[in-house]
């Protein structure tokens, strides 16, 4: 049996990122026990990130050319990525991909939730990408890769002639429901909601209505603001409405979409929404970790929970000056910082 493994330092615990001199007690993946230690060193214990919207396939389309519309780039089924996917071998998918989860585990992300294309062969590719890599992807599948996938992901009611038929049949057989609305307009989210799914991506337009209805229903958001700016579908720190999400009561998650544009790069991501979008960073670390509860055990560190967090050592950079670590992991916290000492999960 494996010994227990104590890793000390100023940990961020539950959701509410509490920073505490903490040892933290780790057992087959889990942490076991949670102890105040005020000698505990400087290190910092963050949780780990959990991307909620992924287009990882996109990796092999990376940089090919990002300055034409939302319908030309990546609409199916005829979009530039589209195209590109086709043409890709398996191999080059799944060592693209592999890739791309390989960097993200190095900048402490460790699942995602991924839109993935080309049917049942588009998911067998992620889930080879993934394997033996401490990384959990929760799979939206498509073109009847939801039959092996976590869930279903539609692109937006107006791309799918049946989406009820899909919507019904996924969740007849247990899977959850994804789907991308409010884009590059609001006029596909009263359609999406109206089939009451469990994630809803982007709501870049929503009205103040249509989130509200959110709210009430309890449906997480995914926003990739990155992404939204690349694509040329909001120039304005008023979409996506975070600040409305937010007051509304909206779980607000935080993606990185399409690896065509933009890195998986959650470190990136926070600092972008925090600068533009200038939210309390605390909000943008939690949106950050928040999505993981699509894994069935959420990153937030707490007993019981798993072993999903790693560490950065300020010691070494000019974060040894930081009087808000919550704050300097939000936006300026450098790779090179972060512990190898992720654990299994």
């Amino acid at each position: 049996m494996n010994s227990p493994t104590i890793v000390s330092g100023q940990a961020l615990l539950g959701e509410e990122l509490a920073l505490r001199p903490v040892d933290i007690v780790v057992e087959q993946g889990r942490i076991t026990a949670i102890e105040e230690n005020p000698r505990a060193p400087h290190t910092w214990i963050c949780p780990a990130f959990f991307d909620a919207h992924t287009h990882l396939g996109d990796t092999i389309a990376m940089d090919c050319g990002s300055t034409g519309d939302l319908t030309g780039l990546v609409t199916p089924p005829d979009g530039l990525k589209h195209r590109l996917l086709a043409a890709a071998s398996h191999p080059e998918l799944v060592a693209a991909m592999r890739a791309s989860i390989t960097g993200m585990i190095g900048s402490g992300t460790r699942g995602c939730a991924d839109f993935r294309e080309s049917g049942r062969p588009g998911v067998r590719a992620l889930r080879e990408a993934s394997a033996g890599l401490d990384f959990i992807p929760v799979i939206f599948g498509r073109e009847g890769g939801e039959r092996d996938a976590d869930g279903l992901g539609i692109s937006s009611t107006r791309d799918v002639t049946d989406v009820e038929r899909q919507v019904s049949a996924a969740r007849n057989a247990g899977k959850k429901i994804a789907f991308h609305a409010g884009e590059r307009d609001k006029d596909d989210v009263d359609a999406a909601l109206s089939l009451e799914p469990d994630l809803l991506i982007h709501m870049t337009h929503a009205t103040k209505k249509q989130l509200g209805e959110c709210a009430d229903k309890g449906i997480p958001i995914a926003v990739c603001p990155r992404s939204n700016w690349v694509l040329g579908v909001t120039a304005s720190a008023r979409h996506p409405p975070l600040q409305l999400m937010l007051d509304l009561g909206c779980m607000v998650l935080l993606g990185t979409d399409n690896a065509m544009f933009v890195p998986p790069d959650m470190f990136s991501e926070m600092a972008f929404v925090a600068t533009v979008y200038r939210l309390d960073s605390k909000t943008v670390l939690r949106s950050a970790v928040a999505g993981s509860q699509f894994t069935g055990s959420p990153f937030f560190i707490r007993k019981g929970a798993r072993a999903a967090f790693f560490t950065l050592d300020p010691t070494h950079s000019a974060l040894a000056f930081s009087r808000d670590p919550v704050t300097s992991i939000v936006k300026r916290a450098p790779y090179n910082a972060i512990g190898n000492n992720v654990f299994n999960l």
